[in-house]
């Protein structure tokens, strides 16, 4: 985004801290304002997937004892296999009266209750992910999804990101002041944000029948750190 004022006199507001007076800056030349995306790939070092077990029972008690049961099984595979407790944590839990909707119509049966318990598991070495899948599913977790690959620490991505982010800006910013007939320029405001990777998509289930005979194959690839800069210079003769 692009944003070319000329007004003889313009005020710009620094960034200041929340609890600090807004400062305005005179401007008496020109000013332009350019919001810069720039987006730094790098190798993953973690990944997360989710699990769960779904089961459904007459009664409410009897779903959830199944259910807890299951979840045992699985959340044992998932220690068994060297994931610490605090790379496991419960994301989901519901319990949900089930109905028999008949398609002439007419007044919905009660078949039973439907349980579901599901976790958030990080895991710290990427080339065991496909193993943990089948496991997870081999344990009778009933729904899978994921995985989702990360950084466990992206402070250098970002920085990196930000940097070219603010050259470009920069950059761009001098080429608009030569065309407008200006030689320099003067750095008023600059704000930042990143573009994060937001909550675990939910992918369709993953059923047991026959998946303990496949082996599931996992490629990492890159992931993006993103940033958005935007940068205010007045122009200057």
């Amino acid at each position: 985004m692009v944003r070319y004022v000329i007004p003889m006199l313009a005020m710009a507001a620094l960034a200041a801290p929340a609890a600090a007076a807004e400062v305005q800056i005179q401007s008496p030349g020109p000013v332009v304002e350019l919001t810069v995306d720039e987006v730094v790939n790098s190798r993953p070092d973690l990944a997360q997937v989710g699990a769960g077990v779904t089961v459904r029972a007459r009664t409410a008690k009897e779903a959830v004892r199944l259910n807890a049961a299951a979840m045992e099984r699985v959340i044992a595979r998932l220690r068994s296999l060297g994931i610490e407790a605090k790379d496991i944590q419960t994301s989901t839990f519901n319990l949900n009266p089930q109905y028999d909707y008949r398609p002439e119509g007419g007044t919905p049966t009660f078949v039973g209750y439907e349980a579901t318990n599901q976790v958030s598991v990080k895991l710290r070495k990427l080339d065991s992910v496909g193993e943990v899948l089948d496991a997870l599913v081999a344990a009778g977790a009933n729904t899978v999804y994921g995985p989702s690959f990360m950084l466990d620490d992206d402070a250098a991505a970002k920085a990196s990101a930000r940097t070219k982010a603010f050259a470009r800006g920069q950059a761009m910013a001098q080429d608009y002041a030569r065309m407008a007939g200006y030689s320099g320029l003067r750095l008023l405001e600059v704000s930042e944000s990143f573009q994060g990777g937001g909550p675990l998509p939910m992918a369709a289930a993953i059923r047991a029948e026959g998946a303990q005979d496949a082996k599931t194959p996992i490629e990492p690839g890159e992931v993006g750190t993103g940033v958005t800069v935007t940068v205010k210079y007045e122009m200057t003769r």
